[in-house]
């Protein structure tokens, strides 16, 4: 590896704020997850082969890392290159788009989807150019619903799947032949509420993704505390429902993420302030034996709100974000992905990290900070899951979302 090999980081931005309450999180009445002593070494999980060493908050940020660098003002979508020996970041490019909170690559990588997060809800379509260095607005369509907050390609490369949040429903589009997308073709609405008449009181659909066979799709709806399973026509690009599969009560599910082999789901709840590893029966989309695992340890906040969670590429590690703890826990997988052992966190290297994304070979992690308006990078040793803070870091306005394309 030399310092020129470069690699693309899109980088997202919500400028409304954020999306939590001022509620308190129930927390977990389940001990299972353990934390390791801040700046102490984590001992072996009987439960799995290598253990997660834990670095103290100092320690994190590390001799190497190096202050935020500043982006060009605006906002919108960046496009980044890191420099895969050193971390740093640099910006090459940018394009106006309203409340990109969430974006998708096309499986070429070149075109990029990004939700616009407003109460009339659209997707915009962007060719990311013959250098995949620069953005081009192709077209924008409805998702015939409020704030979409998450969107995801279809393997086939043909639909695009979108995350109604203020409506509570799903919504999918076609995608053409040179990367546009059409009008709707299906829009599935949730329906129900919880028991947090503030961030409950109807549907709330936050993430939906299809699992790695791509004949799955679920969809995390924190308002009522469900995840629901669907399959996908590929003819008509109609879903049909499979399972709703009810979460802990007043749980928030938010996000989701899929082990690479094992069919195992994870699940952060924000309201809970939990991650739930969910084994599923991949043709009936089913949730059994679920586990639900403390997120951050107690009495370290106030109020904790789980955010965005990733699966290693070799599915050793679960990697997410703690919002309010302000930082990035590891929690080795074993078990065939059904148990998360001793689970070592770090600080995010700013406030308020509302997403992280690993790097192809799971050898970077980069963690948006919204709320102090800095990208950092981590240097992930894949053998433990230790993060170490390197590179100069990113001074950007609401980071939302990162994807390393």
């Amino acid at each position: 590896m030399t310092g020129t090999e470069k690699r693309r980081l899109f980088i997202g931005r919500y400028t409304e704020g954020d999306d939590s309450a001022a509620s308190e999180p129930a927390g977990s009445e389940d001990d299972g997850l353990e934390f390791a002593a801040p700046g102490s070494t984590v001992r072996e999980s009987a439960a799995s082969e290598s253990a997660v060493s834990e670095s103290a908050a100092s320690e994190s940020a590390g001799p190497a890392a190096q202050p935020a660098r500043a982006t060009p003002p605006g906002h919108g979508i960046l496009v980044a290159e890191y420099d895969r020996a050193t971390l740093d970041l640099t910006v090459v490019a940018s394009v106006e788009a309203p409340e990109a909170s969430y974006l998708a690559l096309g499986p070429k990588g070149d075109i990029l989807y990004a939700v616009q997060e407003e109460a009339e809800g659209r997707v915009a379509a962007f060719s990311t150019g013959p250098d995949r260095k620069t953005l081009t607005r192709i077209g924008d369509v409805a998702t015939d619903g409020a704030h979409p907050c998450q969107l995801t390609v279809h393997p086939s490369g043909r639909f695009l799947l979108t995350a109604n949040f203020g409506s509570g429903s799903i919504a999918v589009h076609g995608i053409r032949p040179d990367g546009s997308l059409s009008g709707v073709l299906d829009l599935v609405q949730h329906t129900g509420h919880g028991p947090d008449d503030l961030r409950q009181n109807g549907p709330h659909a936050h993430m939906i993704q299809t699992d790695p066979s791509g004949e799955l799709i679920m969809a995390a709806d924190l308002g009522t505390d469900c995840v629901h399973s669907y399959s996908l026509d590929l003819e008509s690009g109609r879903l049909s429902k499979l399972a709703q599969n009810r979460v802990g009560w007043g749980s928030g599910p938010r996000h989701l993420a899929f082990h690479p082999t094992a069919a195992t789901v994870y699940v952060t709840n924000e309201l809970s302030d939990t991650v739930s590893a969910c084994p599923y029966n991949r043709k009936t989309g089913m949730l059994k034996d679920v586990r639900d695992f403390r997120a951050a340890p107690r009495g370290t906040y106030t109020r904790n709100y789980p955010g965005g969670i990733i699966v290693s590429p070799d599915g050793r590690f679960s990697y997410w974000t703690n919002r309010g703890d302000d930082s990035i826990v590891a929690g080795p997988l074993a078990d065939n992905g059904a148990h998360l052992g001793i689970g070592a966190r770090w600080d995010c290297g700013g406030t308020w990290p509302r997403h992280i994304a690993l790097s192809p070979d799971g050898s970077a992690l980069f963690c948006a900070n919204q709320r102090s308006n800095t990208i950092a990078a981590f240097r992930v040793d894949t053998g433990t899951g230790r993060l170490t803070q390197e590179g100069a870091g990113l001074s950007v306005g609401q980071p939302a979302h990162v994807l390393v394309g």
